[in-house]
């Protein structure tokens, strides 16, 4: 045999088994087109063709143009010619998460879902792994602190290995301490094309309307302070103003920003165009969604539907009738640059929030209207504990998403409370008094926290709950005390690989529901035993025809039901 074997191998031609493989599939983002960053972007791509310069940083002030600088980078990378493998684009903002920054970068890598639940150690040694062998590109977006890339699996740019790293930061200190080699200092824009932006966001018809209104613009161009950010949403707010009335007022208020702090002074010129919106409901809208983390893409359906049940949509009572109503207010909020187009997650279509428009955002709900709104938002902050009871008191709405909190064993009273996002923690238990004081609650999300197995008794206590999220949990068993909510509009079961018992009569209780979603990803076993599920969906059918209000239902195919 192994004489067969030599001979077949002398008649063989092995110099080449394979074709290399492609070069990286860059996903282009949206982005808006720069105007006076051309020079810079051109000496950033410059550094690409230099063997001494492997990592590169982008210095400025908030609402200066780093984002869309770098963004437009990222984008060059998708046309040939493209000798990099691995392109990757890490939002980091202010709280530094290494196993976040880590499962970006497997998503770009291509690992499964499943590879995030290994620890911090095994994830570098993976991403080591994949990129040591590679010639790569990393962008890391918007760093606060310094970010460990040994910790992280990136190996360190260099000469040899030819890859480069780009971040973006408003601290010079921080360019020194990530051992920048080339530093690119961006500078608000000059007169010219700041101008240049402000009639392209205002547009003609505005400009034109009356012989006054150029001169009176170029006064708002000139209280933008060189701000790409500023002039685009400042411009965009007075895109409709027709008439010299109007523009006379918008300077006196861009007067009354006082130029202090400069980060405070974009804010303030951003809220210009936050006052301009044109109703309460878009106001509240918008301010919404700065419960979700920094550079979080959000899923615009689900965006909807927590509107809908907040009552913020409150013109209609199906959720499929105020669909028109919140296109509309997702295309201004668009229009008005306070929301950017966030690209596709799992084929949903998304929007998020520049990072200074959700600093202004969440600056409102402290400083300007804080007795309204009564936001606490600590979503990404790296916590490991619930936050201090005596700060959930006066709160109505609250986030703390995304961080590592396990055990929630508290008894907070929260009279106010209508919003609770605790996704994507490391929650274990919720005590059964948790949720005893929680009399108005209608939005609670616990989605995707693994490590979840039950519910606590006292969720039977939440009878205002109108939205329920328990995708991507590991609870087993739905318990019977869930027939109190009677007010349930929304119901979310996906991805609950753990799920084994549904009690009859369960879904039919919940007479109001009007969003129904269920379904295994089929990973993981599935019982099949008789005694404890169904080997059809027939009961869930008739229990589902039960319900009159019922109006969007999804199903896996291999969901079953008790």
């Amino acid at each position: 045999m192994l004489q067969e074997i030599s001979d077949h191998k002398s008649k063989g031609a092995f110099d080449k088994v394979a074709e290399d493989p492609p070069a990286a599939s860059v996903v282009v983002r949206p982005v808006e087109q720069p105007v006076g960053l051309e020079s810079t972007i051109q000496k950033v791509w410059d550094c690409i063709g230099d063997s001494n310069v492997g990592t590169i940083g982008l210095y400025g002030l908030g609402g200066v143009g780093k984002t869309t600088l770098l963004t437009k980078l990222k984008n060059m990378f998708s046309t040939p010619p493209n000798d990099f493998k691995v392109v990757i684009w890490v939002g980091v903002s202010e709280y530094y998460d290494v196993g976040k920054i880590q499962n970006r970068i497997g998503e770009n890598i291509g690992f499964p879902r499943s590879w995030e639940n290994k620890s911090v150690e095994q994830k570098a040694r993976d991403i080591y792994g994949i990129l040591s062998n590679k010639r790569f590109v990393v962008l890391l977006d918007d760093l606060w602190e310094k970010v460990d890339l040994n910790e992280v699996g990136i190996p360190e740019p260099s000469q040899e290995n030819g890859s480069k790293l780009f971040f973006t930061t408003r601290s010079l200190r921080l360019c020194v301490n990530m051992g920048a080699q080339k530093i690119f200092t961006m500078n608000p824009l000059a007169w010219e094309k700041a101008w240049e932006l402000f009639q392209d966001k205002v547009g003609d018809e505005a400009l034109n309307s009356h012989p006054d209104i150029p001169d009176l613009a170029k006064d708002v161009v000139k209280r933008c302070g060189g701000f790409p950010l500023a002039l685009i949403t400042v411009g965009r707010a007075m895109a409709c103003k027709t008439t010299l009335e109007e523009w006379n007022y918008a300077i006196e208020i861009l007067k009354r920003i006082a130029p202090s702090a400069a980060d405070y002074e974009v804010l303030s010129l951003v809220k210009f165009s936050y006052d301009n919106l044109p109703n309460a409901t878009m106001k509240y809208c918008f301010l919404y969604c700065c419960l979700y983390p920094g550079d979080y893409c959000i899923p615009k359906k689900r965006l909807v539907e927590y509107w809908f049940c907040e009552g913020l949509l409150n013109e209609y009572d199906r959720v499929s009738d105020a669909q028109m109503q919140s296109d509309h207010i997702i295309s201004f909020l668009l229009n008005a640059c306070l929301l950017e187009n966030g690209g596709e997650i799992h084929g949903e279509e998304c929007v998020k929030m520049h990072d200074v428009i959700r600093g202004m955002a969440l600056w409102i709900t402290r400083e300007c209207e804080a007795t309204e709104n009564n936001f606490f938002v600590k979503a990404g902050a790296r916590l490991c504990k619930e936050p201090n009871v005596k700060e959930w008191e006066s709160v109505k709405r609250m986030s703390v998403m995304e961080n590592k909190i396990e055990v929630l064993k508290g008894t907070p009273k929260c009279p106010n409370l209508r919003t609770l996002f605790l996704s994507q923690n490391e929650l274990q238990v919720i005590s059964d008094g948790f949720f005893q004081f929680m009399p108005h609650l209608t939005v609670l999300d616990l989605s995707r926290n693994l490590r979840l197995r039950a519910l606590p008794k006292g969720i039977s206590q939440l009878v205002c709950l109108e939205c329920l999220d328990l995708s991507f949990t590991g609870i087993s068993e739905l318990p019977i005390g869930l027939k109190s909510l009677t007010k349930l509009k929304m119901l979310y079961l996906s991805y609950m690989h753990n799920l084994r018992k549904i009690p009859q009569h369960l879904i039919s209780s919940f007479l109001q529901l009007q969003i129904f979603r269920m379904w295994w990803s089929g990973c993981g076993d599935y019982p099949n035993d008789d005694n404890v599920l169904y080997g059809s969906n027939e009961k869930l059918m008739e229990e589902l025809n039960g319900l009159q209000c019922l109006n969007i239902l999804t199903i896996h195919k291999k969901a079953r039901f008790v």
